[in-house]
């Protein structure tokens, strides 16, 4: 049976309050990021001086916003806030789903022999799987933002906020590259070359 150690005082885990249970999971694994670290970031970074098309960040614009606006833990915990086009939610959630897709289609096409498109549109099957997991995985992510919880609030593990971040637009980038070297061989990738 599993034990929690608090005060000197072992309780078994089927008795810890879930509160207990989730304060303590959020201190070892979890970084706090105040709001002086948040400005002195943004003082400080080249990066967050200029935005990629060459604007300065404005407080209260559309895009580009300052660090502090777009951030769960200190800007705006609106829906339309986390999903605007520099907010916290896209990129996350995005490269969260293109993780479990190139996981997918690679078991998918060992499975069927059939490449991503044929699996999505000609059995039908792959659509429906599809369109059950993205709101799940939608829910998953935002739920925390809306918490105030940072997208960089991991801190120790093997999944840290900047693993997952790589690990997400690189999923992106296979993902679209394996539907267009599907598009141009007319077979599946990983049954033809693994």
């Amino acid at each position: 049976m599993a034990a929690t150690v608090q005060a000197s005082t072992i309780v078994p885990a089927g008795l810890v309050p879930r509160f207990l249970l989730r304060e303590t999971v959020d201190k070892a694994t979890k970084k706090e990021t105040s709001k002086e670290d948040i400005l002195q970031n943004q003082e400080t970074n080249e990066s967050e001086k200029q935005s990629v098309f060459g604007a300065v960040p404005k407080s209260g614009s559309f895009y580009p916003r300052p660090e502090v606006e777009r951030r769960p833990e200190t800007g705006e915990k609106s829906i339309g806030s986390l999903f605007a086009f520099d907010g916290a939610a896209p990129e996350t959630i995005n490269g969260r789903l293109a993780m479990v897709g190139i996981v997918w289609a690679a078991i998918a096409e060992k499975m069927s022999g059939l490449p991503v498109f044929s699996q999505l549109y000609t059995q039908g099957t792959g659509l429906v799987y599809y369109v059950a997991l993205v709101p799940l995985i939608e829910y998953a992510s935002i739920v925390p933002m809306l918490n105030g919880e940072s997208t960089d609030a991991q801190k120790s593990g093997p999944f840290t906020t900047r693993a997952e971040r790589w690990n997400g637009r690189l999923a992106m980038i296979g993902f679209l590259s394996l539907l267009l070297t599907e598009n141009f061989i007319h077979a599946p990738v990983f049954t033809k070359f693994f």
